[in-house]
C-alpha cells in the first residue's frame, strides 16, 4: 500500500491545496492531509480542520489529522529542521512512501522521511496564490478561495441608526451596486405591531443573527446588513423596559468590519411600525450611545440620498484597495 503526505497550515485553504490534495490522491492509496497547527496562527484550527474535511470529503482514500506544532526550530537550517519533522511525522503517522509539495522545503523532508519527493506546481503557475496573499488581500484573490472558506473573509458592514433613516433601502441599493446581497430588518417579518412580548423580541433577535450567518455563505465579498442586535436591545429596552440576556449573547456572534450611523435628517415616514417621529433627537443619542459603550467609531451618514451613497461607496471601496488581513 502506498502512503502519500501533505503537511501545510492551511491559512486558509485554497485552491492551491485542493489542486495538490487532488494531485496527490490519484497517486495513493491512502494520503495523510496533516494540518500544522502552531499557538499563533491567525486562524483558529478548528476553522481550518472543518473546512480541510468537508473540502476533501469525496476522496475516499484522504484522511485529514491536525499536528500540535510546537516542535519547529525556525532558528535551524532546513536540513535539521526538517529532520525533526520527520521524527515527528514517523511517530506519529507511521511510513510514509511520498511527499508531495509545492515548497522549498519539499526534498529535504522528504529524504528525512525515506519517503520519495514529488513536486507540484513550484513556480504557482497553475495556482498564483498563496496563503499569505489572501490574508492580505482577499478581495484580490478570491477566485481561489473556495465557497466553503469565503464567509470567513466576507466583510459585513452595519447600516444603523433610528428608524426612518433609510437604512432599508440603501442596504439593497448598495447590494445591487456591489453585486451582493443584503440582510433586512427581520422584525418587520415578524411583527404587525409594536405590542409584543419578551419571547418576541427573543425570537427577533435569534432570527437577525441566523439571517446574518446564513446570507454570509452567499454573499460576494461584502454583506450589507440592515440593523443589529445593539438595535434589537435599544428597541427591547425601549417597549419592554428589558433586555433578555440572548441579545447580548447572539451580539457577540456576529462581527462587523464597520457601522454606518445614518442620521436623522431624512424625513420621518409613516409605515405602520413606526411612531417615534416625537423621539427622534432621543433616539439618535441613545443609538450614539451604544456604539460609544462598545468603541464603536461609526462612519456618520447624511444628506441626500447622493450623497449618503458618496459617504458609503467611498468608505466600501476601501476594502478593495487595502490589505485587510
Amino acid at each position: 500500500m502506498i502512503r502519500g503526505l501533505v503537511i501545510g497550515k492551511f491559512l486558509p485553504v485554497h485552491k492551491g491545496h485542493l489542486g495538490l490534495i487532488s494531485f496527490a490522491a490519484r497517486q495513493c492509496d491512502e494520503l495523510i492531509v496533516s494540518l500544522s497547527d502552531a499557538p499563533n496562527d491567525p486562524i483558529d484550527v478548528r476553522l481550518r480542520l472543518g473546512w480541510l474535511k468537508k473540502l476533501t470529503a469525496f476522496w475516499p482514500n484522504v484522511r485529514v489529522e491536525s499536528l500540535k506544532d510546537d516542535f519547529d526550530r525556525e532558528d535551524l537550517s532546513m536540513g535539521a529542521r526538517t529532520t525533526i519533522w520527520a521524527a515527528i511525522v514517523n511517530k506519529t503517522y507511521g511510513q510514509i512512501d511520498k511527499v508531495f509539495s509545492s515548497e522549498a522545503y519539499g526534498d529535504a523532508f522528504a529524504h528525512n522521511l525515506g519517503a520519495m519527493s514529488i513536486e507540484f506546481d513550484r513556480e504557482r503557475k497553475m495556482f498564483p496564490v498563496s496563503g499569505t496573499v489572501i490574508r492580505k488581500e482577499p478581495f484580490n484573490y478570491w477566485e481561489f478561495i473556495p465557497d466553503e472558506v469565503r464567509p470567513y473573509f466576507v466583510k459585513r458592514v452595519c447600516f444603523y441608526g433610528p428608524e426612518s433613516t433609510g437604512k432599508s433601502s440603501t442596504a439593497i441599493r448598495m447590494a445591487t451596486r456591489y453585486n451582493t446581497v443584503s440582510v433586512p430588518e427581520v422584525a418587520r417579518e415578524m411583527l404587525t405591531s409594536n405590542n409584543f412580548s419578551v419571547d418576541d423580541i427573543i425570537a427577533i433577535g435569534q432570527a437577525q443573527t441566523a439571517r446574518v450567518l446564513e446570507l454570509s455563505k452567499v454573499a460576494n465579498k461584502i454583506l450589507f446588513c440592515d440593523t443589529d442586535l445593539i438595535v434589537t436591545q435599544i428597541y427591547s429596552q425601549h417597549y419592554l423596559h428589558v433586555v433578555p440576556e440572548i441579545l447580548y449573547q447572539l451580539e457577540k456572534q456576529v462581527k462587523y468590519e464597520k457601522y454606518f450611523f445614518f442620521d436623522i435628517d431624512a424625513p420621518w415616514i409613516a409605515d405602520g411600525l413606526r411612531d417615534l417621529e416625537n423621539e427622534r433627537e432621543d433616539m439618535r443619542r441613545i443609538f450614539l450611545e451604544e456604539l460609544t459603550k462598545r468603541n464603536i467609531q461609526p462612519v456618520m451618514v447624511r444628506g441626500s440620498i447622493d450623497q449618503r451613497d458618496e459617504i458609503i461607496v467611498s468608505e466600501i471601496d476601501r476594502f478593495f484597495s487595502r490589505k485587510d488581513r
